[in-house]
């Protein structure tokens, strides 16, 4: 099965490697023809992934109509800001009559304006291919180090017809499950950021792990909220899509988002700090979509808000802790766990 992954960041490039090292032919399409060059030269994606050889067995190359010939999957991990683009070079790049079986989006962030999330602008661009998001608690650096993850390939698709793609995807260090909820599996993995930028706040206030196990219980609480409310379903949150990435990038000293929100909780102000980044912070971004949703839609939102606050009306995070600390109080409702899936 021939995949074609669009995009050479750090996830790019770490899920090229694990489908080439899983015996798939797969090419990497970089979005810059020196960047093709230099990694096809040097074999390390030193920007984005140091100290990962690129197997032989993976092509590279910044030829996109070449690179989609023959092409079975095609996996797009470019930013939520540049899948439109992308998605309309795709259209211009494929040979006629060779439309892919699925393609699947690593994307996770919401696009400014219309709120759309990838699998809806990738469906709008490339009607008639089926639509597919993988996505879950997984680091770039420890899959392509080959670490045991796990995953879950989701999409509007019959599972059934998912096996052959489930199988390929799937090796003894990666896990991929299947999930017919695309709409709650993508909002999860937009959702994570937000929270993990929360996370990075209180780290850099050192607040404590009395605070951080508080923020992520209300802040799963809160995922199911709005993400219900915009039609997935509830279930899914408790999923590898939900609770395993609000974990993960929470948690990961890894995460960008994370590392994003420490530096503004330590001082820095937003604006400032990505304008000096060179890798995307998704979560900065979607945090503005999401709070547009929620005030068109009227979803109660309280850490969201904040962080929203934070981040572009330059609110001192402590006084968005205060916030949040001072609420009227309330009685917990509990969510019934879902039976799972091993």
């Amino acid at each position: 099965m021939k995949f074609t992954v669009i995009g050479a960041g750090a996830w790019g490039t770490a899920f090229a490697v694990h489908l080439v090292r899983s015996g798939h032919p797969a090419t990497l399409v970089p979005r810059r023809p020196e960047h093709a060059a230099a990694l096809a030269a040097s074999r390390e994606n030193a920007d984005y992934l140091p100290g990962i050889s690129l197997p032989d067995g993976l092509s590279i190359t910044a030829d996109l109509a070449a690179s989609l010939n023959l092409t079975k999957v095609i996996l797009l991990a470019c930013p939520s800001h540049a899948l439109r683009d992308t998605c309309q070079s795709i259209r211009s790049a494929l040979p006629a009559g060779a439309a892919p079986a699925l393609v699947l989006s690593l994307v996770k962030g919401l696009e400014i304006g219309t709120h759309k999330r990838p699998s809806e602008i990738i469906a709008e661009i490339l009607p008639g291919i089926p639509v597919g998001a993988l996505t879950g608690p997984t680091n770039a650096e420890e899959v392509a180090g080959r670490r045991p993850a796990a995953m879950v390939l989701a999409s509007a698709q019959p599972a059934s017809s998912l096996r052959e793609v489930q199988a390929a995807l799937s090796s003894p260090m990666l896990r991929v499950y299947t999930g017919e909820d695309l709409v709650g599996a993508e909002l999860g993995g937009c959702l994570k950021n937000i929270y993990a930028i929360a996370a990075g706040c209180c780290d850099g206030l050192k607040l404590g792990d009395n605070a951080r196990a508080a923020l992520l219980t209300r802040a799963l609480t809160e995922m199911v909220r709005v993400g219900v409310a915009l039609g997935a379903h509830p279930e899914t949150f408790y999923g590898l899509s939900g609770f395993g990435d609000l974990v993960g990038t929470c948690h990961g000293a890894w995460s960008r988002n994370r590392q994003f929100g420490e530096q503004i909780g330590a001082g820095a102000h937003a604006a400032e700090v990505i304008a000096g980044r060179k890798t995307v912070v998704e979560g900065y971004r979607t945090t503005r979509a999401f709070a547009e949703l929620c005030q068109e839609r009227d979803i109660d939102a309280p850490i969201l808000h904040e962080i929203h606050a934070i981040l572009y009306e330059d609110k001192a995070p402590a006084s968005a802790l205060q916030a949040l600390m001072n609420r009227g109080l309330k009685s917990e409702t509990a969510t019934p766990f879902p039976g799972v899936t091993t």
